[in-house]
């Protein structure tokens, strides 16, 4: 369970990251728009572009930094560094750290892409009435690398990985309709229903995440996660990358109003 309860200002929430609070994101700051980090140094940066150019559902692109900038017009007050409650520090596509400050890791040459993230759209869901069970049961979303390849870009590849949420059935539809109308978060679900057509075997041993319980009547649904270019990363081997942990965004300031189609 969160340890702390969500709080509604993104600077408020970002103050307790910076202290050293860790707790998956889902249901903070709601109404404001959340995003996944990417920090590839400057000769990379160019191929993580053109990766997400050619995988627009995955990775939507809302802003990208001067290399060695730790600012972003989402949240010009902010530091990229130290205000997500848990960093990854890779190396050669390995996992070396996971820090909850990861100043002592930045460099001067970091170029950041703060990549559109589906927590954005709950809010809009919620107010639909559609049931969000990982905020019911204190859990970090469900997130699973699937069959599906992306499209390469340059010295890039992977998998695309998914977020999952259990919907009743009823609802489908109407979490189809909300999220279409949010390209730059994710847009419409990749897949409903049988987990097995993305290659997953078990929806209870999720790849990132928690494990989600579904309630009767839930039928799975399937969202392009922005976790897609740390699958990237582990493929592709770059000699340096720094993400936020799955599931621990960093919240900006922008109302998710800016990102939703009439």
């Amino acid at each position: 369970m969160n340890p702390v309860k969500p709080l509604t200002s993104p600077s408020e929430a970002r103050a307790l990251f910076r202290s050293g609070t860790d707790v998956p994101t889902a249901g903070w700051a709601p109404g404001h728009t959340q995003v996944n980090l990417i920090s590839v140094p400057a000769d990379w940066a160019e191929d993580v572009r053109l990766f997400c150019e050619r995988n627009p559902q995955p990775c939507p692109v809302l802003d990208v930094t001067e290399p060695g900038s730790f600012r972003t017009r989402l949240a010009p007050h902010a530091d990229l560094r130290s205000e997500v409650p848990r960093y990854r520090v890779w190396e050669d596509g390995e996992l070396v750290a996971e820090p909850a400050d990861a100043t002592s890791f930045w460099r001067g040459d970091l170029v950041t892409f703060l990549i559109g993230c589906s927590f954005t759209f709950e809010s809009q869901l919620a107010a639909e009435g559609v049931p969000l069970r990982h905020i019911e049961q204190g859990r970090n979303v469900s997130m699973y690398v699937t069959n599906r390849a992306c499209r390469p870009a340059g010295r890039l590849s992977g998998p695309l990985v998914v977020s999952m949420r259990p919907i009743p059935s009823h609802l489908v539809g109407t979490a189809c309709r909300v999220t279409r109308a949010m390209p730059a978060v994710h847009g419409a679900p990749v897949h409903s229903g049988d987990p097995a057509s993305l290659g997953i075997a078990d929806l209870s041993r999720p790849d990132f995440g928690d494990p989600v319980e579904a309630m009767p009547g839930d039928v799975p649904v399937f969202w392009a996660c922005g976790v897609t270019p740390q699958a990237a990363v582990t493929a592709s081997r770059p000699p340096f990358a720094l993400t936020h942990a799955p599931g621990r965004m960093f919240l900006t300031d922008v109302r998710d109003d800016r990102y939703r189609r009439p």
